[in-house]
């Protein structure tokens, strides 16, 4: 069997992705723009290009070198906020560099990916939990880019000898417990590196926007996961693929919301840090519960979150963040 080919294998999913697959004995290649990715993260044993996937002949000469037997594609701009300013970068990024890397995947004969889609793809919730057959109408254009790269997908699969796995999630967290990679944003959006920059001096105090909500205390309910389980869930999906299985979408998630209150007391705790807090307006676009149910997961790619508790996961997030203040800056 040939390689596995990690797009974005040095960014926060990615690395992690990339981690778990050497250390279960496959050969991974990782491809990186390192525009947000970090060199540093990148496992020693992986075969490493930096290069960018909207470069049809870089990608071209990839595939012709490397032996790649399924393609797991975490390359993107994500974050939200930045793509209701910046759309047409998202569109060029996300879109066009999809449609390019699936142009060279078809020209030479690479039949399957695994896909890190997100939950922003359904927009306000219907229902909670959320479910792979709801309606699906992003309320961003980050959410609507990766919504139509899952299009994307479909209808090449329909035209072409190509199958695909979409994964659909929320809020990833925490970090390797192996304390070597971690979460790296700059600038950071996430709530718990947020969190956690207060012990680590970075800021003052952590902001909870909204404490209004009809939640048990007022604020936003998330679901969280930790990003060793998301990185099982794309090798567990690339399994699927590699067993000849139809194209599917799945979501992954807890089936567990925590508060932000419930975050931050999590914090106290771990970290043994008052962690001052100031409550602040609502932010507008912020639903009050987003939890995913990833029953479909479970039962058919046998998946099993470890990391459902969310002391572990912050004292994984806590163990990264203490002994690297800066992230994978030196200085």
């Amino acid at each position: 069997m040939g390689s596995i080919l990690v797009l974005g294998g040095a960014g926060y999913i990615g690395s992690h992705t990339v981690w778990e697959l050497v250390e279960s004995g496959a050969d991974v290649v990782v491809i990186d723009n390192l525009e947000t990715g970090f060199r540093a993260a990148v496992h020693p044993e992986a075969k490493f290009y930096e290069g960018d996937i909207r470069n049809r002949d870089f990608l071209d000469s990839v595939f012709k070198k490397e032996r790649i037997d399924g393609v797991i594609h975490f390359a993107a701009n994500s974050q939200v906020g930045e793509s209701m300013i910046k759309p047409l970068k998202y569109y060029n990024n996300n879109l066009c560099g999809t449609e390019t890397l699936l142009e060279s995947m078809v020209s030479h004969g690479i039949q399957k990916i695994v896909f890190s889609s997100t939950a922003a793809t359904y927009g306000e919730p219907e229902t909670i939990p959320i479910h792979e057959t709801d309606r699906t109408v992003p309320t961003n254009c980050y959410g609507e880019t990766k919504l139509s790269m899952e299009k994307m997908f479909k209808w090449t699969a329909n035209a072409y000898d190509l199958r695909y796995v979409s994964l659909r999630y929320f809020n990833a967290c925490g970090a390797h417990p192996n304390g070597k990679i971690g979460e790296a944003h700059n600038p950071e959006t996430h709530l718990i590196p947020l969190i956690l920059q207060v012990p680590n001096g970075k800021r003052e105090y952590i902001s909870i926007f909204g404490n209004d909500y009809n939640t048990k205390d007022g604020t936003c309910v998330r679901d969280y996961i930790h990003v060793n389980d998301l990185a099982q869930a794309h090798i567990l999906a690339m399994k699927y693929l590699q067993e000849g299985k139809e194209s599917n979408i799945f979501n992954l998630g807890n089936g567990v919301g925590f508060t932000v209150k419930e975050v931050l007391e999590t914090a106290r705790k771990v970290t043994g840090h008052p962690i001052p807090a100031k409550e602040e307006p609502r932010r507008s676009g912020d639903p009050s519960t987003l939890i995913a149910s990833s029953d479909k997961a479970k039962e058919i790619l046998g998946w099993k979150p470890e990391f459902d508790n969310l002391e572990t996961i912050v004292s994984t997030a806590w163990n990264w963040h203490r002994n690297h203040p800066n992230g994978y800056d030196v200085q």
